[in-house]
């Protein structure tokens, strides 16, 4: 319990030195549906109910933001970062298998491989250069050898402009693709392309927090 307890404490600490109106949200969250319980409570004589339903609201709706603000932080802080992007697709959840920088260049920019039920998504850093567009048909010839009729999706991460993605909207953006194969074809491809990974260009240190691993 201690641990969580200074866990949340470190997770404010760093979120409000990036987001200084962190606090007021909260505050607001959880001031108002109080003061609505109280002041209900006050009109009409319920005190047993509507005080501590307005601090449950509260306190619920003050996790609420928190955890968002927290997210949002987080993202805001890996921006840039190369390996960013495969930071974010390693912490989606289901049945998701994330190879990081499957395909690299001098500039640090990169592509990811994830195979999930939508197929084969290239997932790449860098915006939408013609040396990151290089790496796409770089990583799809590789993958058109062993790959077969699987569909082979590409999302471009960026600051949101053009066709790019922005960090916080990536996974979002992948679970959006339509299902093609069935669960338990997922492993099976994925086990498939393995071999393709042997002699992969190694990660820039210190670019992602841990290496990539099924979801």
């Amino acid at each position: 319990m201690m641990d969580r307890f200074r866990a949340l404490g470190n997770a404010y600490r760093m979120t409000s030195e990036v987001d200084p109106r962190l606090t007021l949200y909260i505050a607001l969250a959880v001031g108002v549906p109080l003061v609505a319980g109280i002041v209900t409570a006050a009109l009409t004589g319920g005190w047993l109910v509507w005080s501590p339903l307005g601090l449950t609201l509260g306190l619920l709706l003050g996790l609420l933001i928190f955890g968002r603000r927290v997210q949002a932080a987080q993202f805001q802080h890996i921006e840039g970062i190369p390996g960013a992007a495969a930071a974010v697709l390693e912490q989606m959840r289901g049945q998701w298998f994330v190879v990081p920088a499957v395909a690299v260049n001098k500039h640090q920019e990169m592509v990811h491989r994830v195979i999930g039920r939508p197929g084969i998504v290239l997932v790449s850093e860098g915006g939408t250069s013609q040396r990151v567009k290089g790496l796409i048909a770089q990583a799809r010839k590789k993958l058109s050898r062993v790959a077969g009729d699987t569909p082979i999706h590409v999302v471009m991460t960026g600051d949101g402009s053009g066709d790019t993605v922005e960090l916080r909207k990536l996974q979002v953006e992948l679970t959006k693709l339509s299902n093609t194969l069935s669960k338990t074809e997922v492993p099976k491809l994925a086990r498939k392309l393995a071999p393709l990974d042997k002699g992969n260009i190694p990660m820039p240190k210190g670019a992602i927090p841990r290496g990539g691993r099924p979801r």
